[in-house]
């Protein structure tokens, strides 16, 4: 019990470092065809911070679930761009 306290009390400080996940909106364009979505998908998943990636083929955007610090919003509009998709955050 005395070691489960111990590690509590040392891990608790970095639980408050942690920060929450945001979300944002890219409008994602040039996706013209029902696999550009998955190419959209898989290229913001390897950004390192991103946890969740929903893509709307009808809407042409992507919801991305991030950590903030990991993952600034340049590294996910970057991420569309180099897998050919130019993205902008929605405003």
């Amino acid at each position: 019990m005395r070691k489960l306290l111990m590690a509590l009390w040392v891990a608790g400080p970095l639980t408050v470092l942690a920060a929450s996940p945001q979300t944002v909106t890219l409008v994602v364009q040039n996706m013209t065809c029902e696999l550009c979505p998955i190419t959209v998908k898989k290229s913001l998943e390897k950004v390192p911070g991103v946890s969740a990636v929903k893509v709307n083929f009808d809407k042409k955007t992507a919801t991305v679930t991030y950590d903030a610090d990991l993952a600034p919003s340049e590294a996910l509009t970057k991420a569309t761009t180099n897998a050919g998709y130019l993205s902008t955050v929605q405003k």
